[in-house]
């Protein structure tokens, strides 16, 4: 292969390469619509209206990740007190992970948002995660 093939050969695996990390760099806004992992939560559940969960089935301090309702993470960062938030993330749109500790988590790129407001705890994400609303009916937790 002549030094001339060989340069074009390198030259188009580089830009391939850079191409692709880019992509995997992109912003907050991106469109891709793409959740990039499983649910580790759980999926039970209903939209708007339905039963979510009991309230003793969501940890103080944590939480639980649904499906329902176009994605939705329910907390209790205090003992009483719940919140949902979209469980999607908003620096690659995918789902997040796990609740501990006072954080929601998405496994994808390391962002973690607060279990109290959604607001953003460490990135990459630049946009906290929007907050839904619930109906806490006597044990029974519920989307709005």
């Amino acid at each position: 292969m002549s030094d001339t093939t060989r340069r074009a050969v390198l030259a188009g695996a580089a830009g391939v390469t850079a191409v692709t990390v880019l992509a995997a760099c992109g912003d907050d806004d991106s469109d891709s619509g793409s959740s990039g992992n499983d649910n580790g939560g759980s999926t039970g559940g209903a939209a708007a209206g339905g039963v979510l969960a009991a309230k003793a089935d969501i940890p103080v301090g944590g939480g639980k990740i649904f499906t329902e309702g176009g994605g939705v993470v329910v907390t209790q960062p205090a003992s009483g007190q719940f919140k949902a938030f979209s469980s999607i993330c908003t620096h690659q749109q995918c789902v997040v992970s796990e609740v501990s500790d006072g954080s929601i988590h998405c496994k994808c790129h390391g962002s973690a948002f607060s279990a109290a407001d959604g607001s953003v705890k460490t990135g990459p994400a630049t946009k906290g995660l929007a907050e839904k609303q619930l109906k806490v009916e006597g044990d029974n937790i519920s989307l709005a």
